[in-house]
């Protein structure tokens, strides 16, 4: 068989330029997606690396800035999963869906903050109008406040200070009544304002408990400090918040109970609405339920039942300050390193002066990673001088 010539017509068509194939890539460069040729990235600048970092502290402070006001609720979720973390954990492990578990633990906290808001506003605002509105019936002629108020008023009169004591504690009484009935109205009308914050809470509880070591191991990255340096600084935010958390919120509770129990024992008049209004005074800080167990004690020495107003101050100054402070705290919160007595002082009182009531919780976690960051500078200053400096080169 012999070969054939080829002729002109049956050659192959030549492909235009702009349909040929581009070029393999070399082993230093990238193909986009466009099919480009990106050329290989170069070292990075000072000058660029110091402009990438302006730009991510923008970046996070435009964050903060967006998210400023549903602020609260993101901080209360991060420390609400810094407390349950633990036993999100547990349920992790024996459940292998770490989505369930979170949903699981976000959901238990959102029934016991329901119920523990609903429980100490129906008991404050509800049984405290009560309250106020009895004490006015008490103070009319006839009623069984009045004759100690009379007394008092006897009193006054012979050392040359007329007053009617009686009528202005009627007034102050009516006015608290109308008072607290208007807090109430103003309370039920942010309504909108709780429901947003809790929903903040909600999800930043759920995003925290599952997002947590991903999170710190990113931060480990980005921030210019040494990973090791980053690492101990976010488990101190973590120990930090949940000490902060636990010591607040649970022994407040626990303060309140207690003192509720008090109350009762020693027949004081609605004792829930006090007990409620000691677990709210406990957020004060120095003086706290002082505020509340103090009066109360010496209104039953001066109404006649002396016995159980002494029995009273002695509760509360062994039970719901020496018992709470010295036993239920630390059980609660643990004996990990806490900053000097001082500075705690100051970030709580400052903290209230600075953030308002938020302050309790922001102030003292402040202070407390300000403290931790110069441990871990003086730390490391300490290790710079036992390094031995190098050697020099030898020629």
């Amino acid at each position: 068989m012999t070969n054939q010539p080829t002729r002109p017509d049956d050659s192959p068509e030549p492909i235009p330029p702009s349909e040929k194939a581009p070029p393999a890539p070399q082993p230093s460069e990238t193909l986009a997606l466009s099919g480009e040729v990106i050329p290989p990235r170069r070292p990075t600048t000072p000058t660029e690396e110091r402009a990438l970092g302006i730009a991510a502290l923008v970046a996070v402070a435009t964050i903060i800035w967006v998210a400023h006001m549903v602020g609260i609720g993101i901080l209360l979720g991060t420390l609400t999963a810094f407390t349950l973390q633990p036993f999100y954990h547990r349920l992790r492990m024996r459940w292998k869906r770490p989505a369930l578990a979170a949903l699981v633990c976000s959901g238990l906290m959102t029934l016991v903050c329901a119920a523990s808001l609903s429980g100490i506003g129906y008991l404050i605002f509800g049984r405290g109008i009560k309250l106020v509105g009895n004490l006015v019936v008490a103070l009319q002629p006839g009623g069984p406040a009045r004759g100690f108020v009379d007394r008092i008023s006897s009193y006054v009169d012979r050392v040359g200070l007329r007053s009617d004591i009686a009528q202005r504690i009627g007034d102050a009484a009516a006015e608290m009544s109308v008072r607290m009935a208007a807090i109430a109205t103003v309370i039920a009308g942010a309504t909108f304002s709780m429901l947003l914050g809790m929903f903040f809470l909600i999800i930043t509880t759920y995003f925290v408990l599952q997002n947590w070591s991903r999170f710190s191991r990113r931060a480990e990255i980005a921030l210019p400090l040494n990973p090791t340096d980053t690492h101990a600084l976010f488990d101190e935010f973590r120990r930090v918040g949940r000490s902060i958390l636990l010591g607040t919120v649970l022994t407040g509770l626990g303060q309140g109970l207690l003192a509720g129990i008090g109350y009762l024992v020693t027949g004081v008049p609605e004792p829930a609405f006090f007990g409620a209004l000691t677990a709210v005074a406990s957020l004060l800080p120095g003086v706290g339920t002082v505020l509340v167990w103090v009066p109360v004690g010496i209104y039953l020495i001066l109404t006649g039942h002396a016995a159980m107003g002494v029995v009273e101050l002695l509760y509360g100054l062994g039970i719901v300050v020496g018992f709470s402070d010295y036993v239920l705290r630390p059980w609660l919160v643990g004996r990990d390193a806490e900053i000097p007595a001082l500075l705690m002082f100051a970030a709580l009182f400052g903290g209230i002066e600075t953030f308002g009531l938020i302050g309790l919780i922001l102030g003292p976690l402040l202070m407390s990673l300000s403290v931790a960051l110069i441990r871990i500078y003086e730390r490391e200053r300490e290790t710079s001088r036992r390094t031995p400096p190098p050697l020099p080169a030898q020629r």
